[in-house]
């Protein structure tokens, strides 16, 4: 009876076998390369089919960008003044020196005199007795001081002018967030750079994935990836007064489907992700089951990249293919750029070969076998 039993699994399990492989492939979890890119055989296939070689690279990298791949611009160094200058909203601390004795300052017994806290205004002045409006706004502090000493020394003249000056919002930088203590933050000169006001705010969190520096300046916003300052000394941008800065983790990713190491979204880790920095992201791809000459990226271009004019693809939707058993597929597939959005497929490998079908078998008959010893 066993016998009989165990010869009905064999022929029932060939006959399965037979019909799956006679129609191409035995039922799998991910798509089959062929099957993906059957239709576009069709007359009018709605989507285009590119082998990614060394000799289509220079072409694909002259399309239009895709996904959420916005490149802000970013503002170079210069070189400022060590000093600060004065704006509305600073601080004066003025202490005016007076030794004469019947001094129109200082009372008897007294040599000095103090105005504390005063307060640049918004046209740039400050008030002083006997003097009146002084402007003060653009100067540096020691300009300022000597220019409010010389509006004294008219009706003083041995008058001495001592100044301090306490930063206000217009020479001021905001640090938002994405750092260990955001905050405002004072500009010690003009010379104050991103860098520097990054350290001073205890550095970008580390649990940001390639963190982006964003600075507001106005109506406009510049960005950069932190990799990239660290590593261009002359990207350091100087700051004006009133600059938003603040870092968040790079919101660019792609997708990944089929016989990979994970299904599942990927945050890019860098600024530019190749394809084999997709499979080393996405956990490489299945040994048993993945076929490595089917690797795609399916990706959509915007109705624009088909103008006339424009070099683009023949559709919107591009299915590209990378063959992972060749050198030129390897090396092709390093230098091929992963836009946002993209979807990195590990197609299945059709499951008709010997050692595949054998291990059907072998998992039968283990089945089949306990179940007779039961």
């Amino acid at each position: 009876m066993r016998t009989a039993l165990n010869l009905l699994v064999i022929l029932g399990l060939t006959a399965l076998t037979i019909g799956c492989t006679a129609r191409g492939r035995l039922p799998g979890g991910a798509p089959v390369r062929e099957e993906v890119l059957r239709q576009s055989a069709d007359e009018t296939p709605d989507f285009a089919v590119y082998q990614v070689t060394r000799a289509f690279l220079p072409t694909v990298a002259q399309w239009p960008a895709t996904g959420d791949q916005e490149r802000l611009n970013w503002i170079g160094t210069s070189r400022g003044p060590a000093t600060q200058i004065i704006q509305p909203g600073d601080m004066l601390s003025i202490r005016i020196w007076d030794s004469s004795d019947n001094s129109l300052l200082t009372a008897p017994e007294q040599k000095e005199t103090r105005l504390e806290e005063v307060k640049v205004s918004a046209n740039g002045t400050i008030f002083m007795p006997y003097v009146g409006n002084i402007t003060v706004t653009g100067l540096t502090p020691d300009l300022a001081r000597a220019e409010l000493q010389g509006a004294l020394e008219a009706i003083v003249p041995s008058a001495q002018v001592q100044l301090n000056m306490a930063e206000g919002r217009a020479n001021s930088v905001d640090l938002v967030g994405g750092v260990g203590r955001p905050g405002s933050y004072p500009m010690p000169d003009r010379n104050y750079t991103v860098l520097g006001l990054l350290a001073a705010g205890g550095g970008v969190n580390e649990d940001l994935v390639n963190p982006q520096i964003r600075l507001m300046r106005g109506g406009g916003i510049y960005g950069t990836s932190v990799d990239t300052l660290l590593n261009n000394p002359r990207l350091d941008t100087r700051l004006r007064g009133g600059d938003r800065v603040f870092v968040e983790a790079d919101s660019r990713y792609f997708l990944s489907f089929g016989a990979a190491g994970t299904e599942d979204l990927h945050r890019f880790r860098k600024d530019d992700v190749s394809a084999m920095d997709a499979v080393s992201i996405m956990g490489g791809v299945s040994d048993s089951k993945a076929d490595p000459q089917g690797l795609l990226v399916l990706r959509e271009y915007p109705g624009d990249a088909l103008r006339p004019g424009v070099r683009g693809p023949r559709q919107t939707r591009v299915v590209f293919t990378i063959d992972l058993t060749s050198a030129d597929g390897l090396f092709s597939a390093r230098n091929f750029a992963i836009n946002p959005g993209d979807l990195v497929v590990a197609t299945e490998s059709p499951i008709n070969d010997a050692l595949t079908i054998s291990n059907i078998f072998g998992n039968f008959f283990g089945v089949f076998s306990r179940a007779g010893v039961i």
